[in-house]
């Protein structure tokens, strides 16, 4: 029974966070993460994670494709890739605290530096900088969303354009996150993974939460989604701070 109810509210949150994140082009992966991990261990977690934001962020950018900025893309994927390589040939990883202080300072940090000087990512070395920074974050941390959206916060985009760009920026670093952790699978036996059925349910909850969020993307105007999006992005960076300092006092 106890079972049965935690895979209930992991398909749950998989609808939930699938909306949210086609509305934001964010956040919803990051609470997905915070509930798998809470009930599977690492290795599950970040595999199954990527199985379902990949999809997810993949549908979303099918439904906003005609708005992806390939330019942009581009310059991303530089970044990812030297940051792949440099991951492989490096066995470095930072520990669980300095991950959520990062996550939690830099969108303040991004939004005390003057205008002239923000990360913006259309500006293509700033691009490459995101690529390399988001996908390490989430090969390490799981997570690399919250600071995607620190690239993205004052470029002069469309929503639409914001959400499709950032949606193949994410299905890029999952679909990295589902390779680099891949040799996981060995280690864990299929007693510890949800069946073949659970996934797919979970895949098609991921579709129908994305397509209605669509809908809710197109019904609001560019104030009020780059006005929410700044205010939840400093929200989080506030709990990813908070839970640091929790960390550390235990």
């Amino acid at each position: 029974m106890e079972l049965d109810l935690i895979l209930i509210l992991i398909l749950a949150a998989t609808f939930a966070t699938a909306f949210l994140s086609s509305i934001f082009g964010m956040l919803g992966g990051l609470i997905l993460m915070g509930i798998l991990i809470s009930f599977l261990s690492v290795g599950p977690a970040m595999v199954l994670h990527g199985l379902i934001q990949a999809t997810s962020n993949g549908y979303r950018a099918w439904l906003n494709r005609n708005d992806i900025d390939w330019k942009i893309i581009t310059t991303l994927m530089l970044g990812s890739t030297i940051s792949l390589i440099v991951l492989f040939f490096i066995a470095f990883e930072p520990s669980q605290i300095l991950v959520i202080f990062a996550l939690g300072l830099l969108p303040y940090i991004a939004w005390a530096v003057p205008k002239e000087l923000s990360l913006d990512v259309t500006k293509p070395l700033i691009g490459v900088l995101a690529g390399g920074v988001v996908v390490g974050t989430n090969l390490v941390a799981g997570v690399g969303g919250p600071l995607l959206d620190v690239f993205f916060q004052r470029v002069d985009m469309t929503r639409h354009q914001v959400v499709a760009t950032k949606a193949v920026a994410q299905t890029v670093g999952h679909i990295s996150k589902i390779i680099f952790f891949g040799g996981l699978l060995v280690a864990f036996s299929f007693e510890n993974w949800p069946n073949p059925s659970f996934l797919l349910i979970a895949i098609v909850l991921s579709v129908i939460g994305t397509t209605l969020g669509k809908k809710i993307l197109d019904t609001i105007d560019d104030n009020f989604f780059f006005r929410w999006t700044q205010i939840i992005v400093l929200s989080v960076g506030a709990i990813f701070i908070a839970r640091g300092l929790f960390l550390l006092t235990q």
